[in-house]
Parts: C-alpha cells; structure tokens; sequence
C-alpha cells in the first residue's frame, strides 16, 4: 500500500508539474550544474532527469569543454518548448575556472535560444559555481538560480581536507605515508589535485573567493536555496552546515532570496525532481513566494 502511494504522489506531482509548465509559455530551458568530482550524469543516476522528464521536460544535449571552446552533444531531436542542458564542468579546478566555462555555455545556450528564459540550478559546489557565473558574466537569459545544498558560507570539510594533504614541514612525508594509507593513493591524489577548489569552497574570510563572492553585487534574479534538513534549526547533510546552505545569509543576496527546506542527505534523488518540478513551474518572479 505505501509503495502504490508513492507511485500515486509521484505521477500527481509530475502531472502537476506539466500542467503548471503548460501555462507558463514556451521556451524554458533547465541547465543543471553538477558539484565537486561529479559530472552531467549525476542527474540521470540520481532520479532527478527521469521525474522532470515525467513532468514533461526533454534532454536536449549536453555541453562539454574543448581547447577550442565549449560544444554541444545533442542528445535525441531538437529541443522542444522544455527544454534540459546538462553541463560536464572540470570539477576539479578553482571556480573561477569552471565559472568561466560555465558562462561560456551560458552565452553558448542564449545565442542558440535568444528568447527562451533559463532557469540554472546548481547542486553543491555547482550551485556556486552558478552563481560566480552569474556575477562574473551577467544573467543573460537566466531569470533564476536553484542551489541545492550548496556551501554559500563555505565548509569546514574543505579545509579539513586541505589540511589532510598539506605535506610541507618537516614531517610532512610521515603525514602524507599515514593519510596515503588511511583512504588510499587514487583518493589522495584527486584531493591533492583539487586543493585550489577545496581553498575556493573554505568559509569566507577576508583575502578568499567567498568573502569577495558574497560581497559582490548579484544580477536582478530570482534566488532559491534548497536547504537539507527536516527544519531549520537542523544541522544540514554530512558535508554542507544548513545555514551555509541558505542563501538568505549571503550579504549581498540579503531580503532577495528565498528557501525550501527539504529531508535528505547530500546527495541528489528523486525528491529533487519533484521539487524542481514544482519550483520551475512557476513564474521565477513569484519563485520565492511561500518558500520559509
């Protein structure tokens, strides 16, 4: 009986989703950003692309990095009225790097739908991703930006793991044989090779990326946090503290964004595309409308 249930209220939400969408107009477009270490298929694995294509989104393509530039891989027919972009970001380079990719995309798609409206979401690291973009290259055609669980402030779990591959001093080697041994040569090595993002995603201080980020002015949008915790006043998920995941804190985005708090973990599912189906369904003027 639960698991008909379940099914129940998933087909309600989609249909729900797809009626909302209907009367909103044609020419949306979804551009997902994946967090640290992930890619584009993060989406697909996780739930989200499959619940908001039952709420009547279409994978379009995906965009991809070259020495030359960023380029399209489409994905199926052209893209229709709902249309998904999913972006493979160089995870593991400082978010000034992938935020310039990111913007290069963004320009990519708007010449490609001039008078289509954008709705960017970003999960984790992707969510500041986006908005680095956002105030580094202007909003263009994007009218709103949804973060998911994304370290506005910052986590302490990037300094711990700045802090875990530091080898320098006069110890350093004994240090780097123990932590090498702990969680292994492939691990440590894809953290000693992401050590600029890891600094870039270390709470705000005076003189780092997020100090001067949140500072920043911030294009006239609507703003979204989707925050992990069964309410406020919970801790968040295991790698992101719920208030650094609440945008509201950000100084410069102070009375303009809005949040949904959710149940879950870090990572993404199927509950995301539920609710990004509701929350995209709406004009992204009224997008924070109700949200707590």
């Amino acid at each position: 009986m639960k698991r008909w249930r379940g099914k129940w209220w998933l087909a309600l939400c989609c249909a729900l989703g797809l009626a909302y969408a209907g009367t909103a107009g044609a020419g949306r477009i979804l551009v997902p950003v994946h967090g640290y270490l992930g890619g584009s298929s993060a989406w697909q694995q996780s739930g989200v692309l499959p619940v908001l294509e039952q709420a009547g989104w279409r994978v379009a393509g995906n965009w991809r990095s070259t020495p030359s530039g960023v380029r399209l891989e489409p994905v199926g027919p052209p893209a229709g009225e709902f249309a998904i972009y999913t972006v493979d970001l160089p995870s593991t380079a400082p978010l000034m790097e992938q935020a310039r990719v990111l913007g290069g995309m963004l320009g990519a798609i708007a010449q490609r739908h001039p008078t289509d409206t954008v709705d960017l979401v970003g999960h984790s690291a992707g969510g500041v991703v986006a908005r680095l973009a956002l105030v580094n290259y202007g909003a263009g055609t994007v009218t709103r930006l949804i973060t998911i669980a994304a370290p506005h402030l910052g986590t302490e779990r990037a300094w711990q793991a700045l802090e875990a591959t530091d080898d320098s001093g006069l110890f350093g080697g004994i240090k780097r044989w123990f932590v090498e041994r702990k969680v292994g040569d492939d691990v440590y090595r894809t953290v000693r090779s992401s050590r600029g993002v890891l600094a870039d995603l270390s709470p705000p201080v005076p003189g780092n990326l997020l100090y001067w980020l949140n500072a920043r002015p911030h294009p006239e949008i609507a703003y979204v946090g989707v925050v992990r915790g069964a309410a406020i006043g919970m801790p968040g998920d295991q790698v992101v503290p719920a208030p650094s995941q609440d945008l509201r804190r950000v100084p410069a985005l102070s009375g303009r964004a809005g949040i949904q708090v959710v149940a879950g973990d870090h990572q993404l599912s199927r509950q995301d595309g539920l609710l990004l189906s509701q929350l995209v369904s709406k004009p992204a003027k009224t997008a924070a409308t109700g949200s707590k």
